[in-house]
């Protein structure tokens, strides 16, 4: 689905079956589920201690292990560079179809 790099996406509706596609390598989705589980616990470490350290780790947590999902397995670039917002969205509902048995690890 190369064509569809270049393209605007009207809703996130539209892109979210570009974003599937580009997460087909199930080590990748795992290193995603992985990683955003970890923001989580981040967040919630940084709630409950008031320290901001904890910001940046999720920050690294959740990128980190989604772009080595990309770049080593996939071997695609991650759309956040093209697609930020419509990305992260998709981030987060692809986690929650994965927790939630509607998607595949």
């Amino acid at each position: 689905m190369s064509t569809a790099i270049h393209e605007k996406f009207e809703s996130f509706a539209e892109f979210y079956p570009y974003y599937l596609s580009e997460h087909s390598n199930r080590i990748c989705r795992e290193l995603h589920f992985v990683g955003s589980t970890l923001v989580l616990a981040c967040l919630v470490a940084l709630i409950l201690t008031a320290n901001p350290w904890w910001f940046p780790a999720a920050l690294v947590c959740g990128y980190g292990f989604a772009w080595i999902g990309h770049f080593a397995f996939e071997k695609n670039r991650p759309a956040t560079f093209r697609h930020p917002l419509y990305s992260l969205m998709g981030d987060w509902v692809m986690y929650w179809q994965m927790l939630t048995g509607q998607a595949s690890f």
